[in-house]
């Protein structure tokens, strides 16, 4: 049974193309692991996580013992502002619209006075973007734990900044020590959500002649049992090795995409036996380290000819296309969840989009109507017929309001219930959706999606829309029911 017959051209099932990507001129594909080709459930996943580090703090001495994880209450795509100890959401132009101090929402005065003449930019060493599925973890421990560095709970001198130093080692502990990895091995069912479908796409691009690769942070240990777990019960000659040319573990992204770091050649493993490389990569190896340049050596084929697929905005994605110029595919598995609710709602977006319409056209006559008072008074003329007809405007746009109002804020709720959509802030794309626009090629839910397509399609760009567009124009100014 095909892709197509098998229900999969759904809108939260496409790839969705940023710029033109004709899969006939890709020659190789490589592939992150965690959250790409192996997809984790959050709340178990993070979880961990979550409780590893939260072990670790308690170890250091922070009061840490009531914490608690919760996923729904943290979204991919946020910034931290370690100045002030907030979670923020901003627009695409850097403009922020939502803010949490710690878990605690700003109102709107306060989000006002905090951020008025503040532009959200990700150079800064004041922001840092959450920008992977990996980040959830992240955010809710550092929210909970500027709690306590504001209730006092935490005596030794830190500022909202080192928290997150403090955050992200016990993170970053959870991660290397290799018990929470151990959990996971141990029981792959509980924290992973396969895809067989997923198989059957890296089968078709083989057979299309595609060179497969994969190219993982992960350590090599782990990467077997997962791969292992997930991939060779569907590989035709059951070791999902044969599916692959050539695998990179311990990659370091993005600094195996910038430097020339050593490489070296697991030569044992079982032991994890390593000993140091030179020369190309060979077809069938298994590399621990190494870098992007030496890949396209080994498979003698420049930037335009490979794609990378990862779930890492910055680190697999970025990276990638403003150092080497490789075609990029965004994995966003929360996009599936986001795209459904917003078909629900799209009876209600039409009648939103419709009372906004409205607005702006009384607004638009309020406006003219107030500069005919102001040249009535200016000539000395009675302005009462024009105080009438303003009244009457201001009463129209607050019955307006009032049915906006419900439309507006069940819109803001799309996606995650405390941030709403992942890729809209307000009326806006969000800071993280320019992100996507600008660096990867395209991007989708899962790595499947690219089986319903075939290895040989043509990803067209949708032709994108201006403010001053014909369409754009009409559709302001057609008439309201």
């Amino acid at each position: 049974m095909s892709w197509v017959d098998k229900g999969a051209d759904v809108p939260e099932r496409r790839v969705y193309a940023n710029r033109t990507l004709n899969l006939r001129t890709v020659e190789a594909i490589g592939y992150d692991m965690d959250y790409t080709l192996l997809h984790y459930r959050t709340e178990e996943w993070e979880g961990a996580a979550f409780e590893h580090a939260r072990r670790v703090l308690a170890e250091r001495g922070y009061p840490v013992h009531d914490l608690v994880f919760d996923a729904d209450k943290y979204l991919q795509g946020l910034v931290l502002d370690l100045e002030l100890g907030n979670l923020i959401k901003a627009t695409r132009f850097g403009y922020v619209i939502q803010a949490h101090h710690g878990t605690t929402k700003l109102p709107f005065d306060e989000l006002r006075r905090s951020y008025d003449g503040v532009f959200v930019d990700l150079a800064e060493p004041r922001f840092r973007f959450l920008n992977t599925m990996f980040s959830i973890s992240e955010a809710c421990l550092y929210a909970q734990l500027v709690d306590l560095l504001d209730a006092g709970a935490i005596s030794r001198p830190l500022g909202y900044d080192e928290l997150f130093k403090v955050v992200s080692s016990a993170l970053d502990m959870s991660h290397t020590v290799g018990t929470l990895k151990a959990e996971i091995t141990a029981d792959p069912d509980r924290f992973c959500d396969l895809d067989s479908d997923t198989a059957t796409t890296l089968i078709d691009q083989r057979l299309a002649g595609k060179r497969l690769l994969l190219i993982t942070n992960s350590e090599w240990t782990y990467t077997r049992a997962m791969m292992s777990y997930a991939f060779d019960r569907h590989a035709p000659t059951g070791n999902w090795r044969d599916l692959f040319d050539i695998v990179v573990v311990a990659a370091s992204k993005p600094r195996f995409f910038s430097e020339t770091p050593p490489v070296f050649r697991v030569v044992d493993e079982k032991r994890s036996l390593l000993e140091p490389h030179q020369g190309i990569m060979e077809p069938g190896g298994v590399y621990h380290g190494g870098c992007a340049r030496l890949v396209e050596e080994s498979l003698g084929l420049n930037g335009a000819q490979i794609l990378y697929v990862g779930d890492h905005l910055f680190g697999d994605v970025h990276v990638s296309k403003s150092v080497l110029r490789w075609r990029t595919a965004l994995i966003m598995r929360e996009l599936e969840a986001e795209i459904r609710d917003s078909a629900s709602f799209a009876d209600d977006e039409i009648k939103l989009r419709d009372l906004m319409g409205e607005k702006v056209r009384l607004e638009d006559e309020l406006s003219h109507a107030r500069l005919e008072r102001t040249r009535a008074l200016a000539q000395g003329e009675s302005a009462k017929s024009s105080d009438t007809q303003i009244n009457k405007y201001y009463e129209s746009i607050r019955e307006l309001d009032q049915r906006i109002a419900p439309l507006a804020k069940a819109s803001g709720t799309l996606g995650n219930a405390t941030w709403g959509p992942l890729m809209r802030a307000g009326t806006d794309k969000s800071l993280f959706a320019r992100q996507v626009e600008k660096f990867a090629d395209v991007y989708t839910s899962r790595v499947a999606n690219f089986g319903k397509h075939t290895p040989y399609a043509f990803l067209r760009a949708t032709r994108t829309s201006l403010p001053h567009d014909v369409t754009a124009v009409r559709e302001a100014s057609r008439p309201q029911e």
